[in-house]
């Protein structure tokens, strides 16, 4: 299972900018064609933030549709797998999106004085 991986590094890297305060929400993004279960991201998360400063923090995964463009006609294309075939039928397709991986937000607990 690589999303342990890779959940330790979001983990690490929101550690990293939060500077030591608590963080409440975190909004990820990830491609329905990266090959990332984020059910799997789910688990490890709440696993992986015990004991930090992420602890008791919300995680928010966006999926992002795959969405390519036909190198032919220029079509662009809904895809739910890493290939498929234009309407043209040309298979030279060009990712747009759905291999993503990003930290879109991080909220970050204020503590007023």
């Amino acid at each position: 299972m690589h999303e342990l991986g890779i959940t330790q590094n979001i983990v690490a890297i929101v550690t990293e900018h939060a500077g030591g305060k608590k963080v409440r929400r975190i909004v990820l993004e990830i491609g329905k064609l990266s090959a990332i279960m984020p059910d799997a991201v789910q688990f490890c998360f709440d696993i992986c933030t015990q004991d930090t400063v992420l602890a008791g923090a919300i995680l928010e995964i966006r999926e992002i549709s795959g969405l390519a463009q036909c190198q032919q006609c220029g079509a662009e294309i809904v895809l739910d797998k890493p290939f498929g075939i234009c309407k043209c039928g040309s298979v030279q397709l060009n990712l747009i999106t759905g291999e993503e991986l990003k930290i879109k937000e991080i909220e970050i607990e204020e503590i007023c004085v």
